[in-house]
């Protein structure tokens, strides 16, 4: 078994940790009309939610697995992998390549990301190269993970496409499986023992329409809306945290909600040891347009009532490669040149009433 599932210490009795509404994939499937409600409510207000009996918990736990040999090379091989600083995120991440603050501060974590495009067309490489550890493991890991994560993002895409009112098929035809995307897997080590208080990942909106998230400890934290309180999201053994992402804000007009997140060191003696995230972010085909869909009656209504700010922020005018590579150019610790920088990698929290 991974290390990052070993013996591993309870959550802190003392800490205190932010509610999320706790859904279940199954029913969800089934067109449970009361969980698929749950699920409008999460998606509307926090924007954050667990999520239960999805059937991918080995397969995030082997995610772990392959991130261990990954980080296991040495440095010199893993940089042969880099990300780059053009604005793409395919490949490895040495620590320090990321800034977590204005003040261009580098982030402590290792991380490794494979394309969806790559992991679903394997062998033939789409989008880039990779260790061959990770070619190793492409058909037993990396592609049934892939395959599981894009099931489960697709069932909850076509609820909120219902839900918001828009022809069917409206949201699935932006996340078509073989179009090329920024959609891709994500294993991240953040080391133990980091300085309390230390941002791992400053506060940001994520950059796409979904997230689905497993830690094997306590770090992340949420900015429940209207107040200035970072509060924990406590990891539920079996469950996902899902998050929506600014794509699929903007287009629900602002009805479904980005939120802002972060990570810091785990709590109490779990800051002691290793923490391990495996992401699955699912993101629109690189050419789809981001604005509100107000051909629905729905999120029209919802967007005239926002503020000149806010209908701006969430129609930018560009399509869904440029706001992720403008993004991702500007968390690059190498492009930083002072707080216009962390400012050009902002995304939906800006204009907010």
């Amino acid at each position: 078994m991974p290390v990052p599932v070993q013996n591993l210490p309870e959550w802190p009795s003392d800490v205190e940790a932010h509610p999320l509404l706790v859904i279940d994939y199954q029913l969800l499937k089934a067109g449970d009309k009361d969980e698929i409600d749950r699920l409008w409510e999460a998606g509307t207000t926090l924007g954050f939610w667990y999520l239960k009996n999805h059937g991918a918990e080995q397969d995030f736990v082997a995610m772990w697995g392959m991130g261990e040999e990954v980080f296991k090379l040495p440095l010199e091989e893993k940089m042969k992998y880099e990300q780059g600083d053009e604005g793409l995120s395919f490949g490895y991440k040495a620590v320090g390549r990321y800034i977590v603050d204005a003040a261009g501060s580098p982030d402590p974590v290792e991380g490794v990301n494979v394309a969806k495009d790559d992991a679903l067309s394997y062998p033939k490489v789409s989008r880039r190269e990779y260790p061959t550890v990770i070619n190793d493991l492409m058909g037993p890991v990396v592609t049934p993970f892939v395959e599981k994560c894009v099931d489960i993002s697709n069932t909850l895409i076509d609820i909120f496409n219902d839900k918001l009112g828009l022809p069917e098929g409206t949201l699935a035809k932006f996340h078509e499986r073989n179009d090329f995307s920024a959609s891709e897997t994500r294993t991240i080590k953040a080391p133990a023992n980091l300085t309390p208080g230390k941002l791992a990942i400053g506060g940001h909106t994520d950059f796409g329409t979904l997230t689905l998230l497993v830690n094997n400890l306590g770090g992340l934290q949420v900015l429940p809306p209207g107040t200035a309180e970072w509060r924990y999201a406590r990891p539920l053994p079996g469950h996902m945290i899902c998050n929506v992402g600014d794509t699929l804000t903007m287009f629900s007009g602002g009805l479904l909600n980005s939120n802002i997140h972060r990570v810091v060191p785990p709590p109490g003696l779990q800051s002691k040891y290793d923490r391990w995230s495996q992401v699955y972010f699912t993101r629109p085909a690189n050419g789809t347009i981001l604005a509100p869909l107000l051909e629905s009656a729905i999120i029209s209504e919802a967007y005239n009532k926002l503020t000149p700010e806010r209908q701006q922020s969430l129609s930018p005018g560009v399509t869904s490669y440029e706001w992720f590579t403008r993004r991702q150019k500007n968390y690059r610790t190498k492009n930083h040149k002072g707080v216009e920088t962390w400012a050009a990698n902002r995304g939906t929290e800006h204009g907010r009433a």
